[in-house]
C-alpha cells in the first residue's frame, strides 16, 4: 500500500485542520465573565441608574454632567462597569430614545419619568 504525496499532504492538512478547531474551541470562553457589562441585565441596570439619575435631576443635565453624576452614583459599580464612557452613556440614552419615541432629549426624559 503505497501512498502518493498528495495523499500524505490530504491527510497532514485534515489533521491539523482538527487539532486547529480544537485548539480554538478550548481558548473561547465559554462562560460569561464576571465584570462583563455587556450582557442585557447589565445594560438595564446601567439604564437604570441613569434613569434614576436624571429623576434625581430636574432635568437640567448636559451628557457631560449626566455621566459624571452617573459614576458619582452610590449605586454605580465601577468595577462591573468599568468600561462605562460618554460613548456608552449616548448609546444607552438613544436606546432609550428608540424605545420611547416620545422623548428627545434628557428634559423629555425627565418628564417621562415625572408622568
Amino acid at each position: 500500500m503505497e501512498m502518493n504525496t498528495s495523499t500524505w499532504m490530504l491527510i497532514s492538512f485534515i489533521i491539523l485542520l482538527v487539532v486547529s478547531i480544537w485548539k480554538i474551541y478550548v481558548f473561547l470562553p465559554n462562560k460569561p465573565l464576571k465584570d462583563d457589562d455587556t450582557t442585557k441585565e447589565s445594560q438595564e441596570d446601567l439604564l437604570k441608574i441613569i434613569l434614576k439619575v436624571i429623576k434625581e435631576s430636574d432635568g437640567e443635565l448636559s451628557h457631560n454632567e449626566l455621566f459624571m453624576k452617573v459614576q458619582d452614583d452610590d449605586t454605580f459599580n465601577k468595577q462591573r462597569f468599568w468600561r462605562f464612557n460618554q460613548n456608552r452613556l449616548n448609546q444607552l440614552l438613544s436606546y432609550y430614545h428608540l424605545e420611547n419615541s416620545h422623548t428627545s432629549c434628557i428634559k423629555d426624559i425627565y418628564h417621562d419619568l415625572k408622568a
